[in-house]
């Protein structure tokens, strides 16, 4: 089964200090992000994006930040 990303959050303090990117946001200019992935093998998350039909890679953090995750319960 594959776990779906809807939402995650960068940095330790998840109330007052974190960053917090969820899918279809609004960032960088007119894009939204697509989709947010997990790299098992780095141990990494990617962040990408899109405007029209081009999607690009936007963001990517490693194992040594604090991250949250939440998961889209749709199913």
């Amino acid at each position: 089964m594959t776990n779906v990303i809807r939402k995650i959050s960068i940095g330790s303090d998840y109330k007052n200090d974190a960053m917090h990117y969820a899918v279809g946001q609004q960032v960088y200019g007119g894009h939204e992000i697509s989709h947010i992935l997990h790299d098992e093998e780095n141990d990494s998350y990617s962040i990408h994006i899109k405007k029209k039909d081009e999607v690009i890679p936007w963001k990517k953090f490693n194992c040594n930040m604090a991250v949250s995750i939440e998961y889209d319960l749709e199913y």
